[in-house]
């Protein structure tokens, strides 16, 4: 793996904040959901299993994950309205993952509030195909973390395994550049979750469960960010029409 303009990580934390560990925490479903699994013969069964699949995964992140995400939320509400940027990024589907929270972010979720500064680093397309050719696809993010990334700014990597190396990549060269990195994956023990900063592990063998356990974690985020911003953001409104009072914080 190409290390040319990359910057040496911090030394590595501890996993935190994962869901789907401890007493209470379901095993993922025994009933064959899966690719491989038999349920794939009845399709009203695989229904089920799917359904029961993300019912325990969720039950899981209600238990033992929700703490963190809304943590992650008040973060985001005191980092964003002063200048602070959030960048995320991940491969196929977790880059759609990705790409749904920015949005929220710079558009809205819920309630009227200004807009604020987060990019999702695979949807620059020629961005993405000049870095893929030149330096390598274990590069894709690392290079644009380091051209986008300030310190204070958080870094959110998607991925199910948790051991896609330009993730991995992204994760060092965000820690070294002073990035708050935050990881959500699939279970636990991986390298994604391991090299960041903080990690969600939802704990389910079936990678369709944890794509859509990460979906109910960043609408849960958004729903923090939006009540902590509340009347802070600075938004009015005046017969009807959303007007901003505080300025926007250039970078």
């Amino acid at each position: 793996m190409s290390t040319r303009g990359r910057p040496q990580s911090r030394p590595l934390p501890r996993e935190a904040g994962v869901a789907g560990t401890g007493p209470r925490a379901r095993r993922p479903s025994p009933s064959g959901y899966g690719p491989a699994g038999t349920a794939a013969a009845d399709p009203l069964r695989a229904a089920h299993a799917h359904c029961q699949s993300l019912q325990d995964a969720l039950v899981a992140l209600r238990d033992h994950g929700l703490e963190q995400v809304a943590e992650w939320g008040r973060h985001l509400a005191a980092t964003l309205p002063v200048g602070g940027r959030l960048l995320a990024a991940g491969n196929g589907g977790s880059a759609a993952q990705a790409q749904h929270l920015t949005a929220e972010l710079v558009g809205r979720y819920q309630q009227e509030r200004s807009a604020y500064s987060a990019i999702a680093l695979h949807a620059d397309t020629s961005a993405v195909t000049a870095i893929g050719n030149d330096y390598g696809f274990e590069e894709l993010y690392a290079r644009q973390v380091a051209a986008h990334g300030s310190p204070g700014d958080v870094l959110v990597l998607m991925s199910t395994s948790g051991r896609s190396p330009n993730l991995l990549a992204a994760a060092d060269t965000g820690r070294a550049a002073g990035l708050s990195v935050w990881a959500m994956t699939g279970p636990r023990p991986n390298p994604l979750a391991f090299r960041a900063d903080e990690a969600l592990c939802i704990g389910s063998g079936s990678t369709a469960t944890v794509q859509e356990a990460h979906l109910v974690a960043l609408h849960l985020l958004c729903e923090t960010f939006d009540h902590e911003i509340g009347v802070a953001d600075g938004a009015v409104s005046v017969d009807g029409v959303v007007s901003r009072i505080r300025p926007h914080e250039g970078r």
